[in-house]
């Protein structure tokens, strides 16, 4: 990740990618499954649906996750599904599904007989913890939001990881 200088009112994004020896269905079901996300994740500790839910995601449902990090501590959030089109994106907003604290999207599309998987997020632009450190330094706030960028960028090339490993192992 290259510095942009981005402040956090500018919505700023990163995306990582990765090919998978498995059809788009097969890596669906792992992307799509919340409960399975803290498996292949350092800092999400659990993620639940919401309302004794269970089964498929749909457009409107609510999940739960739990995360730590070292410098942040612990927190809980509410994601809202915000886009559901199996077994091509998954999107979920957090906290409010209308000014979102970020905005993390799946994309899957088939290439060379497997999937060509991308993980997107974007920061904002309704206020989150990074706000609070943002706040206490605001002349920092391009670096606070440049390190925040490049920690997403690194843990979601390890999910990305993870996830190519389970649909792969599943086919073998």
């Amino acid at each position: 990740m290259e510095w942009t200088g981005a402040k956090y009112a500018d919505k700023p994004t990163v995306e990582v990618e990765a090919w998978v020896d498995a059809r788009p269905e097969r890596v669906w079901s792992i992307v799509s499954d919340v409960r399975l996300m803290p498996e292949m994740s350092r800092e999400l500790q659990s993620a639940e649906w919401c309302d004794g839910a269970h089964g498929d995601a749909a457009v409107g449902r609510r999940f739960v996750g739990r995360s730590r990090h070292d410098a942040l501590g612990e927190w809980e959030t509410t994601s809202h599904v915000v886009e559901c089109e199996e077994p091509r994106v998954f999107t979920w907003a957090v906290h409010d599904p209308e000014t979102p604290t970020a905005l993390w999207r799946f994309t899957l599309e088939p290439e060379n007989g497997g999937t060509r998987l991308l993980q997107w997020m974007q920061l904002g632009p309704g206020r989150s913890g990074l706000s609070l450190a943002i706040d206490q330094m605001p002349d920092k706030e391009e670096k606070i939001v440049f390190v925040r960028l490049r920690e997403f960028e690194n843990a979601m090339t390890g999910t990305l990881a993870a996830i190519k490993e389970r649909a792969e192992a599943a086919r073998a």
